[in-house]
């Protein structure tokens, strides 16, 4: 039987090229049934001609299905079904969806209410004035020499690296260059035992609940801090106490008299952007050993120093072995890669790498090697230094734009970063002024999730410049301080 070309239907504004939109109409039709084992596929020149693309285009499509086997050709007949082309799987009887009996609530172990999260819109990217956190600015992302990188993890020699089951282990090329290059800037020598990657930095945080916390065991957190961190420490039924952070960050001081973990930003706490002080982090270290509490120091955020010379992390000054340091190439490449790593003595970090195991194995293959790469090429210092110079551009707009229009940065950065923390006036709601904001093209963070619950503040709120252009920072600014007028 002849398929007929207006049997294929052309989305002009469809994803992919013109090519794989063509392949994914074909190969729909072969997997629902409509096109059988044998039929005749319209001629090549007929199919342009209908879909109102060129015949190489269609010829190409063509090729391709029948490397794949959907299609085979015959001489000058032209294309067919084939015979053994891929087929969806027919279910004998199709399952009815219906009211679940089981009691989910009794089957599932107790979980705290979720906490308020942090109000962003999926089409952020859409608004003209985003001022949102931690995504990727195309403009300043390295495309080229990234997809390099993957072709190069895609190819044969590099073929085991990418499709092998390394059970718990990781990339070696990975984990040479954090060991030789990324841990040395910070300050921190360690061994490759000493080093495991993970999913991003959250990924971490989870892996340390999960091995050092217990329904009897105490972990102290800052605030406001890390929303998610709330979260993954609920999960382990843990105690918890949230300690206030000032000017210069977590004061140790103020830390209780017990505790088993304490979770720290040290050098751009989050989301004050507060870098802790020389003195502050040798007298933690030294409550640390004294009490025998275990210090998570997340540096998110390390590279994006501009300024000044970045202080050496906590982890530098470990002469105890009692800190977990955290870090995450989220805020350097992009969110989306979800790649990080930890570094700890090698007793923890075995335990964790058998942990992460039970779940994940390890992180994708061609996600480490495509990183390798690009790390060891040099492409990441270059894309460090371009993001820094912008950044630093960034923030003197920001900084001037509110200066003339009088609004109120909570905690002035005092090295680098990609966000400032704000402060609205008293009794202003920042949730209300984010959903005034967008009806103009705006978005910013609202705070009330950095916060204890118990102990809310809704009137912070912040700005990241990471995603939005120069030119368009004073006009986002100059709304905002208008919403807020309307608002005090």
């Amino acid at each position: 039987m002849d398929i007929r070309p207006e049997s294929l239907i052309f989305d002009q504004d469809g994803e992919g090229t013109r090519q794989h939109r063509i392949k994914r109409q074909v190969i729909d039709g072969i997997l629902s049934g409509r096109f059988k084992p044998g039929d005749k596929m319209p001629s090549s020149r007929g199919l342009a001609r209908q879909l109102g693309v060129s015949r190489i285009t269609v010829t190409i499509a063509y090729t391709d299905l029948v490397a794949d086997d959907y299609l085979v050709a015959r001489g000058r007949s032209g294309y067919f079904v084939s015979d053994s082309a891929p087929s969806a799987p027919s279910l004998v009887q199709a399952c009815q969806n219906g009211e679940s009996i089981v009691d989910w609530t009794r089957l599932m172990s107790h979980r705290e209410p979720p906490p308020e999260e942090i109000a962003r819109p999926f089409d952020w990217h859409s608004f003209p004035y985003p001022f949102i956190y931690g995504q990727t600015d195309p403009q300043l992302f390295d495309h080229r020499n990234w997809r390099l990188c993957a072709l190069e993890a895609l190819g044969l020699r590099e073929f085991e690296s990418l499709t092998a089951d390394h059970y718990e282990r990781d990339d070696p090329k990975l984990v040479e260059y954090i060991q030789r290059n990324i841990l040395p800037r910070r300050g921190i020598a360690a061994r490759p035992n000493q080093i495991l990657i993970t999913m991003g930095a959250q990924n971490a945080l989870w892996l340390c609940a999960q091995l050092l916390l217990t329904q009897r065991r105490k972990a102290v957190l800052e605030n406001p801090g890390y929303p998610s961190l709330r979260q993954i420490l609920g999960a382990t039924r843990c105690h918890t106490q949230s300690v206030d952070v000032d000017a210069d960050g977590l004061a140790p001081e103020t830390l209780p008299d017990a505790l088993d973990v304490l979770f720290t930003t040290v050098s751009h706490q989050c989301p004050t952007n507060a870098t802790m002080p020389l003195a502050r982090r040798k007298a933690l270290l030294s409550l640390a050993a004294e009490r025998g509490f275990v210090v998570v120091e997340d540096e998110y955020e390390f590279e994006l120093a501009f300024g000044r010379t970045a202080t050496p992390s906590l982890k530098s000054f470990d002469t105890h072995g009692t800190v977990i340091y955290v870090g995450s190439f989220s805020k350097s490449l992009f969110p989306g890669l979800r790649l990080g790593f930890m570094v700890a003595p090698h007793p923890f970090i075995a335990e964790a790498r058998r942990l992460r195991g039970t779940v994940l194995r390890h992180p994708p293959g061609l996600i480490q090697r495509t990183t390798a790469n690009f790390l060891s090429r040099g492409h990441f210092d270059a894309q460090i230094n371009r993001m820094r110079k912008a950044y630093e551009v960034r923030r003197r707009a920001m900084e001037t734009a509110i200066a003339e229009t009088g609004l109120q940065v909570a905690s002035q950065p005092a090295n680098g970063g990609s966000s400032l923390w704000m402060r609205a006036p008293d009794g202003v709601d920042t949730d209300l002024l984010a959903r005034r904001l967008r009806s103009k093209g705006v978005v910013i963070e609202p705070g009330a999730a950095f916060f204890d619950p118990t102990r809310p503040q809704r009137n912070f709120y912040r700005l990241a410049y990471s995603s939005i252009e120069v030119a368009r920072i004073p006009q986002g600014i100059r709304l905002i301080a208008a919403a807020l007028a309307d608002l005090d």
